[in-house]
């Protein structure tokens, strides 16, 4: 979507000459005359930028004045300004208060251009290491290539196209942000903001302020809220089951008419969001509970994808843990490591009841703990592994000498091994025969006689 762009000053011919410039250029553009305009429009809508003239006939404030209340309610939103009688005082102060650049009347078209891209550029970049810095990981790829996996990313990649409000359910730790993330990276609205709002961790008393941001009072700073943030691109409402009841009716709404009121304001603010959420729970169920409402359900549900969980996936486990096992070698300058065979047996088996988030918190404790003084430092064995990760394995393929099968005959012993072992290679690659024999060495005709007479339930 084009760059919102407010032109303020008060020669109507120097405000015609600007938009025609920018407008050529693909910019989207807002005209005022007065500061009392200039400040009526922020309020209307944060723009991208702001052209600021610093000497205005008939207005409450002159360019500087006006330049201090635009930063006190929106400190992120940059303003290029303009003058012909600047001076190198005026220049300095307007650039103390928080001004971008500070260009002369004549202006050359081009340097005006070169200045409004650098602006415009320069505050995405400061929004997006803010995001980064508040949110760790801001992951657009999903990684694998099991079918359910595939499935899902051609959904996301066909859906993107569209504007589409989009239900994201799958359970806590699966990756439903990632998903959301490419959905908003294959979209339209790409190079707009991506907003993240976790419902689960904010407080119902400042939900609102969170959403629709509040005007400055004497005991209240001024806010920008998401849905103004994320205006021309895309608002996650992450875990949306918590929202409180009473600011989904307030959404509802919002997403009808893409229109609110900042938190103790009455300026009507004109947006153009999509809105993508996200749960781990059962929303119907919560609507039958009277604690989640039935027209926000169907607002959003107008796309729902499904996530995975990463048991639903396991062969996308080896990919994912060398993905994790490399990004965190990348970013702490640790030797990068390889996992040993039994060791990626190990956490291909295990059942992961907190997905993906779990895998990577596995992987990074494995670097940082995993000893540097051995002769294979760049391997990790199986007994490095953590212990909740042999939780799931059968007590005969973890058996000590006091256990049952060392008091069996051995025919009988190596029986039950071979039973419960092929049990777990079976589950681990999610009932596949071929994919079991590959893996155990042995013929595919072979492996179906040998569960058959185990009596291993194969699929």
């Amino acid at each position: 979507m084009a760059h919102d762009i407010l032109i303020v000053d008060d020669e109507e011919d120097i405000r015609a000459l600007i938009s025609g410039i920018l407008e050529d250029e693909g910019y989207t553009t807002r005209q005022a005359g007065s500061s009392q305009g200039a400040l009526s429009e922020v309020a209307a809508r944060r723009p991208s930028l702001v052209v600021l003239d610093i000497w205005m006939d008939e207005s409450d404030h002159d360019g500087i004045e006006t330049l201090k209340l635009i930063k006190r309610e929106h400190s992120e939103v940059p303003v290029v300004m303009i003058s012909g009688h600047g001076n190198i005082e005026t220049a300095l102060e307007a650039s103390r208060i928080g001004a971008y650049d500070f260009i002369e009347k004549p202006f050359n078209t081009d340097r005006l251009l070169m200045v409004v891209e650098r602006a415009i550029d320069d505050a995405r970049l400061r929004r997006e290491n803010r995001e980064l810095t508040l949110r760790a990981g801001g992951d657009t790829e999903l990684v694998g290539k099991s079918s359910v996996l595939n499935n899902l990313r051609q959904s996301a990649e066909r859906v993107a196209r569209t504007g589409s409000r989009i239900l994201i359910h799958g359970p806590a730790g699966s990756g439903k942000e990632v998903v959301a993330r490419l959905i908003h990276q294959k979209s339209a609205r790409a190079e707009a903001p991506f907003v993240v709002l976790n419902c689960a961790n904010i407080s119902p008393d400042t939900m609102e302020e969170s959403l629709f941001g509040a005007v400055a009072t004497s005991d209240r700073e001024a806010r920008t809220g998401v849905l103004e943030l994320a205006h021309g691109g895309t608002l996650l409402l992450d875990e949306v089951a918590d929202m409180p009841l009473e600011t989904q009716g307030k959404i509802v709404r919002v997403l009808q008419d893409q229109t609110f009121e900042r938190v103790g304001g009455s300026v009507p603010v004109n947006v153009d969001v999509r809105v993508i959420a996200t749960t781990a729970r059962d929303l119907e169920q919560r609507i039958a509970e009277q604690k989640f409402r039935q027209d926000l359900y169907y607002r959003l549900n107008v796309v729902p994808l499904e996530v995975p969980s990463l048991q639903q996936r396991r062969e996308d486990i080896p990919m994912l843990a060398e993905m994790f096992l490399d990004r965190y070698a990348d970013a702490t300058g640790l030797p990068k490591r390889k996992l040993s065979p039994e060791a990626m047996a190990t956490l291909h088996a295990y059942d992961w009841p907190g997905n993906v988030r779990q895998l990577r918190n596995v992987i990074e404790r494995l670097m940082i703990m995993a000893p540097d003084d051995d002769d294979k430092v760049d391997l990790i064995s199986g007994k490095m592994l953590p212990s909740e990760l042999f939780s799931d394995v059968p007590t005969s393929l973890s058996f000590d000498k006091t256990s049952e099968i060392m008091a069996l005959p051995l025919r009988e012993a190596r029986e039950m091994f071979e039973k419960e072992y092929l049990q777990t290679q079976i589950d681990r690659f999610g009932g596949n025969i071929s994919k079991t024999a590959s893996f155990v060495g042995m013929e595919r005709s072979a492996l179906h006689r040998k569960l058959k007479s185990l009596g291993v339930n194969g699929q």
